[in-house]
């Protein structure tokens, strides 16, 4: 009897976890929502193209719309912020710039601009004061700038890093690059995608196991577990979203970088994705949204909708996804 009861209770926990339901909070915008951050538990930003900001107070229920003033026309395809008031946007091509506001969005600065010719920023990432911001690769080499005051300032960096002949990184969700907190060194993860697709850490640059061959192909964003020693690499093939093969990995970082495929792979092509506990986790893309229970061995869709880019509220009650159209969706679980 007991061993039936077990079984019934594991089954009706794996329900109640997949049955969660996607509320869609926002939509019809005219843009696409690439960048996304939730400080606190109640404040959440977004952006996108066609200069467009949103702003959430109240956990991401609602929002209010912002177009930044003076770049209309520009992609911001990423966003960090630190509360209601302070963000930093990053709007990806030539001249490459990052703007700050301090006063909820009123009113933007440049704290960082590069004219030259194919300059195109793909993702930023922040722990504590320190950040770091992503480009395509200049005369071959990453690039890369790192600032220790909040984004007030920004230093280009000199990088080891050689990309081979189409490789670059997928601004997609802003995800491709993890800095490391002050127990790891505030070191750089991060993977790069399209011909090659690679994994670069501790100065070394590991062939991955993904999709690959083509520009829409490879690794487009990384999740880091709780204990930053392990995550998930994500992308595959935007251009042929269905395709399940090769599109989800797993790693572990210590004592050595290893890797591990999913063992029921996800829908499709993922954008982002984003560890909601130890165990469960959330991945996006434009194949809709998958839910895994055992850290990302067993992947199930749960929607066909589609979004780019995900987060997870710092209480950990419900995560909140973005995309086409402005569309704007919270997950509660």
């Amino acid at each position: 009897m007991k061993p039936v009861l077990i079984i019934c209770f594991f089954c009706f926990s794996l329900v109640s976890v997949y049955a969660q339901t996607v509320v869609v909070v926002e939509q019809g915008q005219k843009t696409s929502l690439r960048g996304l951050s939730m400080p606190t538990a109640s404040v959440v930003w977004a952006s996108g193209s066609n200069g467009m900001v949103a702003k959430s107070v109240d956990g991401g229920s609602t929002f209010r719309w912002m177009r930044v003033e003076g770049y209309a026309k520009r992609d911001f395809r990423d966003i960090e912020a630190f509360d209601s008031s302070t963000a930093i946007i990053m709007a990806v091509d030539t001249p490459a710039i990052i703007l700050k506001t301090t006063d909820g969005g009123l009113t933007w600065r440049k704290v960082f601009e590069d004219p030259r010719p194919g300059m195109f920023l793909d993702a930023m990432d922040f722990s504590g004061n320190k950040g770091i911001v992503i480009g395509d690769p200049i005369n071959g080499k990453t690039f890369m700038a790192v600032s220790s005051d909040r984004g007030d300032s920004w230093t280009p960096i000199e990088t080891i890093d050689t990309m081979m002949d189409g490789e670059a990184f997928f601004a997609s969700s802003g995800s491709n690059i993890k800095l490391l907190g002050h127990k790891r060194g505030f070191k750089a993860l991060f993977v790069s995608g399209g011909v090659q697709s690679r994994l670069f850490y501790n100065g070394k640059a590991i062939n991955l196991p993904l999709q690959s061959g083509r520009n829409s192909t490879g690794a487009n964003g990384l999740a880091l577990h709780p204990n930053q020693e392990q995550g998930i690499i994500i992308g595959g093939d935007f251009a042929n979203d269905k395709r399940r093969d090769s599109a989800i990995l797993l790693f572990s970082l210590y004592p050595k970088v290893t890797f591990s495929q999913p063992v029921k792979p996800a829908s499709g092509y993922k954008s982002a994705a984003v560890f909601l506990s130890k165990t469960r986790v959330l991945a996006c893309g434009t194949s809709g949204i998958d839910f895994s229970v055992d850290g990302g061995f067993n992947w199930k869709n749960i929607s066909n909708l589609g979004f780019h880019v995900a987060v997870k509220s710092p209480d950990g009650q419900y995560a909140v996804m973005a995309g086409s159209n402005g569309r704007i969706a919270k997950l509660r679980f």
